[in-house]
């Protein structure tokens, strides 16, 4: 991989993973992946179906732990600290949230199931709750929309209202990092385009990593994009220059869509 060029504006690395190599029983999925992916920006992982995107994000909260047979090589760190050095897994999915392609949705209340997660840690205080569960759901720019059916089932609501508070129920847990495994790809445009602008007001607290298929809308969200292929990454660089002045040839025909 060609190393990223570095402007003088980067923010602090958030996340960094060094020679990172994933094997699902003896096939290997990911080869070497280096990677700095900063606080408070928006990352994009894109490239072709099978290319080992979906698989590296589940590396940064040990989602692919659940898989029988997976072996990780290489080091993982979130603020300087080594996530598979750790047994504390519960924590590490509080503070790195998901998001995932389908809306996943408990077949409760609207607010039973933002208050799922601080109920969880042992949080009973009403008063609490309700503060939590408000200020998550404006976070995630739907309170307008359900303030008033708060007790009613959440699978009623649409496809993209049920995304935004799968969102707010990440958010209700306090995370520092969302990650978001195709967020928009079973929704209707303009359910994508509230998401869209949602990820653009979370980046100002959170830092957000997100797999997408769709090569605007990486354009549109991120800050800095990184080019997985064959499970490696080809390029990583700030978005600009990944879509309009890439530095591998293969980079440049996948976003052009020679390929893909």
């Amino acid at each position: 991989m060609l190393p990223p060029m570095k402007p003088q504006s980067e923010k602090a690395t958030k996340i960094s993973v060094k020679d990172l190599n994933l094997f699902y029983s003896d096939k290997q999925a990911l080869y070497n992946i280096w990677i700095d992916i900063q606080e408070k920006n928006v990352t994009a992982l894109i490239g072709p179906s099978g290319c080992g995107k979906s698989t590296f994000l589940r590396t940064l909260n040990r989602m692919n732990d659940l898989i029988d047979g997976v072996k990780i090589i290489g080091d993982i760190t979130i603020d300087n600290k080594n996530i598979y050095r750790s047994n504390d897994v519960i924590n590490l999915r509080t503070k790195v949230g998901m998001v995932f392609q389908k809306p996943n949705l408990f077949p409760m209340s609207i607010y039973d199931n933002v208050a799922y997660g601080p109920r969880a840690q042992g949080i009973k205080s009403k008063k609490a709750l309700n503060r939590i569960v408000e200020e998550s759901l404006r976070n995630a720019a739907i309170w307008d929309e359900v303030k008033d059916r708060l007790k009613s089932s959440a699978l009623g609501l649409s496809g993209g209202q049920q995304q935004r508070v799968c969102i707010a129920r990440a958010i209700a847990m306090k995370p520092e990092v969302i990650l978001m495994d195709e967020p928009t790809s079973a929704l209707d445009p303009i359910s994508t385009l509230k998401v869209e602008e949602l990820i653009a007001q979370l980046k100002k607290d959170y830092t957000i990593v997100i797999v997408t298929h769709n090569m605007q809308q990486a354009a549109r969200v991120s800050d800095k994009t990184a080019f997985f292929l064959n499970g490696e990454i080809v390029e990583y660089d700030m978005t600009n220059n990944i879509f309009s002045n890439p530095r591998d040839q293969r980079t440049e025909d996948y976003v052009t869509g020679r390929f893909g």
